[in-house]
């Protein structure tokens, strides 16, 4: 029974993850085919298995259309190791700049995440320009 607990407590955890990164590719009023891609690839690399990542997708657009704070979905990604923040903050960066801008909703939101997260400035700035480097 413990294993199945565990598992489900990891499912919901994946799915906010999901919905925060959702939020991000919705903030600016644009979800777009290239935002939608860079979730599921960030998924995959978070251990959902191919086969369970539409269904995570569909779930995490629920909770992210029925929730009114991002505090839901970072209430337990700041408590995961420096490089898994980092990992999905890298992810949150690419979706914004998947269109090669940031609007300043956008920006606004990363600056907000970077203090729920307790990621430093320099470390949000390093992560923003390394992502802005890769699309160049």
């Amino acid at each position: 029974m413990f294993f199945k607990k565990e598992e489900i407590k990891k499912k919901n955890f994946i799915t906010k993850v999901c919905a925060l990164l959702i939020h991000a590719a919705k903030i600016d009023e644009n979800f777009t085919d290239k935002e939608e891609e860079i979730i599921k690839k960030t998924l995959q690399e978070l251990g959902v298995e191919v086969k369970n990542i539409s269904k995570t997708v569909e779930e995490a657009k629920i909770i992210e259309e029925s929730s009114n704070q991002i505090l839901d979905f970072t209430r337990e990604v700041k408590n995961l190791p420096e490089e898994d923040k980092i990992k999905i903050v890298e992810a949150l960066w690419s979706i914004i700049y998947s269109n090669n801008d940031a609007d300043i909703y956008e920006t606004n939101l990363m600056r907000r995440l970077a203090g729920l997260l307790y990621i430093d400035n320099k470390t949000m700035g390093d992560i923003k320009e390394k992502i802005k480097q890769n699309l160049k």
